[in-house]
């Protein structure tokens, strides 16, 4: 499981959660409960409050973290891959800090 001398990993955390909750019968049941912690998320930045947004952030992270392990990718990757998708791509800014690529 986790090592006493480094952070949380992916692996670290699915098994945690096989663990504490048992197997995942269906990865939508995972989809399914990030969109509660996203609610909460939402409703913690709304009321602007910061601690809670961190906690609700990391609920979110975790069962994308166990989704990803369900599903047999590295999210760490995923994210990178993206990222260097994202950065090739062309983008038209909203103005409100978000925006969407140009195609």
């Amino acid at each position: 499981m986790r090592s006493e001398n480094g952070p949380e990993t992916q692996q670290s955390i699915a098994g945690w959660a096989e663990q504490t909750f048992g197997p995942v019968s269906n990865a939508t049941v995972l989809v399914d409960r990030a969109a509660i912690e996203l609610a909460e998320l939402r409703e913690a930045v709304k009321n602007g409050d910061i601690q809670e947004s961190g906690k609700e952030a990391a609920d979110v992270t975790i069962l994308l973290f166990r989704l990803m392990q369900q599903l047999g990718l590295d999210l760490d990757k995923e994210v990178t891959g993206k990222m260097a998708e994202n950065r090739a791509r062309r983008w038209l800014p909203k103005g409100d800090g978000t925006g969407s690529h140009i195609k």
